[in-house]
C-alpha cells in the first residue's frame, strides 16, 4: 500500500492504477541479487492496516521467521511523508533509527517513482530498502528462506501445486485483492459498476470452489489462502461500506464467511489482525472518499470467533507440520484491535 505527498485526497477523483513495485531485488539463499538470506540482517516493515503487508506478517509467523527477520510496524495513519514510526518511542523505528520509511527508500534511490509502500524489507547493515515487491516477498519467504524456517513449518508454496496456486492467485488478485480498490477509488459510475461486479462474480466462483474443499488448493493452507484471507478479513469492516462493495456482506455468504472464520481461528492468521488499525487507516487516510474522517462503530466483530465447522471437509491446516508458537512479546495485537 503506497502513499506520499498527501495524494490521499486524490482517491476517488482520478482513475485508479496500482503502481508496480519499483524495487524488486530478491533476498535469496544463494544471494544472486547481492542480498543473501541471513538471520538478523533484514527488517520487515509493515502496516497492520494494509492487506498487502498483512500477507507478509502472516507468512512470517506461520513459517517461524520471527527471530530471523525482525518486524517494524508503522502507524496506520500516514502524513505527507507516508508511513511513519510514531507508534515507537521517540517516533523512531528502534532498529533502523528512522522516523519515516521514506528515509530507507531515499537511501536506496533519491526521487524514486511509485511512492513509499509496505511491505518493505530493509537491510539493517546499511539502512537501504531492498525490496517492496509485495507479490514476490512472501513467495521468497516460503522458498528462499527455508533454511531458517521453524521446525514444523508448513509448505506454503508446494512445488507440485504451484501452477494451480499461481492461477488462483492471479484471478484473486485481479478481481478481489485489487478489484475492491478499483471499485472504491473509481471516479465514474461505469468504472465502479464494472469493478464491483467483477469482485462479486469472483467471490461467488470462489464460494462454489470452497463449498466442497476446505482450502483453495490441495488439503493444506497455501499462499493462495493467505492472499484471499487478507481481503476477506477487511471486507465487512471497510470494503463493504467505504469502497461501496455492498451487494452483500461477507457474513451473508455462508461458505466464504465460514472459510474466513476457519482461517481467522487458525494460529498465524487472526492473531495478526488489528481491526482498529484497519478501520482507522481506510477511513482517516482516504480523505478523497471520506472527507469527514469519521470511523464507523461497526460492524460487530464478535462473530469471527464463532464455530465454523469447516473441519468436516477434511484437510490439515499445516499438513505434516505444526501450528506456530505464541506471538512474540511486542507483536501482540492490542485488545482494542481484537474481536
Amino acid at each position: 500500500m503506497a502513499g506520499r505527498d498527501d495524494g490521499n485526497s486524490a482517491y476517488g477523483h482520478k482513475a485508479f492504477k496500482r503502481s508496480r513495485s519499483h524495487f524488486a531485488d530478491r533476498i535469496t539463499a544463494d544471494g544472486r541479487d547481492g542480498r543473501p538470506v541471513e538471520a538478523g540482517r533484514y527488517r520487515l516493515i509493515v502496516s497492520r492496516a494494509c492487506p498487502w503487508a498483512s500477507r507478509a506478517v502472516i507468512s512470517r509467523r506461520l513459517l517461524g521467521l520471527e527471530d530471523a527477520l525482525s518486524m517494524g510496524i508503522a502507524d496506520p495513519i500516514q502524513d505527507d511523508r507516508s508511513w511513519r514510526f510514531t507508534l515507537d518511542p521517540d517516533g523512531r523505528d528502534p532498529v533502523l533509527g528512522i522516523r519515516f520509511l521514506a528515509e530507507a527508500y531515499d537511501r536506496r534511490e533519491k526521487d524514486h517513482p511509485g511512492g513509499v509502500s509496505v511491505p518493505a524489507i530493509v537491510d539493517v547493515t546499511d539502512g537501504e530498502l531492498v525490496t517492496n515487491d509485495y507479490q514476490r516477498i512472501t513467495l521468497d519467504l516460503a522458498t528462499e528462506w527455508s533454511a531458517l524456517h521453524r521446525d514444523g513449518a508448513p509448505d506454503l508454496y508446494p512445488e507440485p501445486l504451484r501452477g494451480e496456486i499461481d492461477a488462483i492467485m492471479a484471478e484473486v488478485y485481479e478481481d478481489v485483492n485489487n478489484g475492491v480498490y478499483r471499485a472504491g477509488f473509481a471516479n465514474g459510475q461505469a468504472e465502479y459498476e464494472e469493478a464491483c461486479a467483477a469482485v462479486f462474480r469472483r467471490l461467488e466462483l470462489l464460494a462454489s470452489r470452497l463449498a466442497w474443499r476446505r482450502y483453495l488448493v490441495g488439503d493444506t493452507i497455501t499462499e493462495a489462502d493467505i492472499r484471499l484471507f487478507t481481503t476477506l478479513v477487511r471486507f465487512d469492516a471497510v470494503y463493504h461500506g467505504h469502497f461501496k462493495c455492498n451487494r452483500w456482506k461477507l457474513t451473508e455468504n455462508e461458505v466464504l464467511w465460514a472459510y474466513a472464520r476457519d482461517l481467522f481461528q487458525t494460529p498465524g492468521f487472526g492473531d495478526t489482525v488489528d481491526f482498529d488499525h484497519i478501520k482507522r487507516h481506510y477511513y482517516q487516510v482516504h480523505t478523497g472518499i471520506n472527507p469527514t474522517l469519521i470511523v464507523p462503530l461497526g460492524p460487530d466483530l464478535s462473530g469471527w470467533l464463532s464455530p465454523h465447522h469447516r473441519e468436516r471437509l477434511g484437510g490439515r491446516p499445516f499438513g505434516d507440520g505444526t501450528p506456530p508458537g505464541p506471538v512474540l512479546p511486542g507483536e501482540e495485537v492490542p485488545p482494542r484491535g481484537r474481536p
